[in-house]
């Protein structure tokens, strides 16, 4: 794991551990073969644990109890071991036991300190690079954004250093950094189809050398080939949310998944996804959402009308040509069109949890963290059951 992602892994726990312990909105429920306490492991997560101990692992800040005795009991370490008991009200808690110190002798001073970095509360090596990059944009706002018209003599663009011109008939080349950004797919509503925002893949960043039309920059870095028409965004210092806090969100959620950001059709845990639902609707980073796999659509093949049972099987026939025709006898193709009052909608059934990590105006992206089938596009989002 990068120092960047433990460094913001330590972050994000403490402010998850340090919450309150809210009030329970949830039946706090126990898996029946919960362990009565558990050692951390290096390579756990802070979820992953939960899940050893209780149906509902977002839960997990409702029922931690920390140590006071503890100098920091709110960072879980490697060697600690977690704690299964009961409060005074004979809820499930959870509580951590810390592993034996390293001693560290600093005349003339000594302390004891851990050796390994605390455990992260999900896999942030697997989010860190959607923190804070523009992976939405408004519909049409690159349009009339400068562009890369030229790389100069070099066949390939994007090394470090490298000169580029910028196509910005506009003047709107005022800053220093910006992002270079590829225009991808639309997002659409997937109730009403609306478009209601794009995709905007992240290809580098460049530096501004001298402003005109056009316009000439210098490569910083990239992650893919830069290619003409890409377009150049101000480079955000947009403050990167280090605190996630599980719960169910405050109102009503329901809306689908409509881009899984690997490109594959069929998504499982710790796949990033997008849904079609954002600040507008009120989602927030830490909201956990149930995934429900679309019910199919059946026709009974029992059911007939008792009215009508002419209508039970309905055949249509087809005589094939001549040629097509056996010389020993005559074919006939048959097919059979079930009744549309047959027709039936199977449920909609539970095969996962996500949670959110970033918001835009009506698109989030959310981290998978539990599947028990293959998620697929326009599966739901909803909120929990309570």
């Amino acid at each position: 794991m990068s120092k960047f992602s433990l460094k913001i892994a330590g972050i994000l726990l403490t402010g998850l551990l340090m919450a309150p312990v809210l009030a329970v909105e949830n039946t706090i429920a126990l898996r029946p073969d919960a362990p009565d306490s558990y050692q951390v492991q290096a390579d756990d997560t802070l979820w992953g644990i939960a899940e050893r101990f209780l149906r509902a692992p977002w839960q997990w800040p409702q029922v931690w109890k920390g140590n006071p005795e503890l100098s920091d009991p709110n960072l879980i370490y490697p060697g600690d071991t977690v704690v299964l008991g009961r409060d005074a009200d004979g809820l499930p808690s959870l509580s951590v036991q810390r592993a034996e110190l390293r001693v560290v002798k600093l005349s003339p001073r000594v302390r004891a300190e851990h050796i390994e970095n605390p455990i992260p509360e999900i896999p942030l090596n697997i989010i860190h690079q959607f923190l804070t990059r523009p992976y939405v944009v408004e519909p049409g706002e690159l349009e009339d954004a400068p562009y890369v018209v030229n790389a100069g003599k070099s066949h390939i663009i994007g090394g470090p250093g490298q000169k580029i011109y910028i196509r910005d008939n506009g003047r709107r080349l005022r800053d220093q950094r910006y992002f270079v950004l590829r225009p991808g797919k639309l997002y659409r509503d997937s109730v009403s189809n609306a478009v209601i925002g794009q995709e905007a893949i992240y290809v580098g960043e460049v530096e501004t050398v001298r402003r005109g039309d056009p316009a000439t920059a210098v490569v910083l870095q990239s992650e893919i080939e830069l290619k003409v028409g890409d377009r150049l965004k101000p480079a955000s210092e947009e403050q990167v949310i280090t605190r996630f806090f599980p719960s169910a969100p405050e109102d009503p959620i329901d809306c689908a998944v409509i881009n899984n950001l690997s490109g594959l059709s069929k998504m499982g845990r710790y796949d990033v996804v997008a849904i079609d639902c954002g600040e507008d609707q009120g989602v927030v980073p830490g909201d956990v959402l149930t995934i429900d796999q679309r019910g199919d659509t059946i026709y009974d093949p029992v059911w007939f009308d008792r009215d009508a049972p002419e209508r039970r099987i309905q055949t249509r026939h087809r005589w094939l040509d001549e040629y097509e025709q056996p010389q020993s006898y005559s074919r006939v193709e048959r097919w059979v069109f079930p009744d549309e009052n047959s027709r039936l909608e199977l449920p909609d059934e539970p095969v996962g949890t996500l949670m959110v990590f970033r918001t835009f105006d009506q698109v989030s992206f959310a981290l998978i963290m539990q599947s028990t089938d293959a998620i697929s596009l326009l599966d739901r989002a909803r909120s929990p059951d309570r």
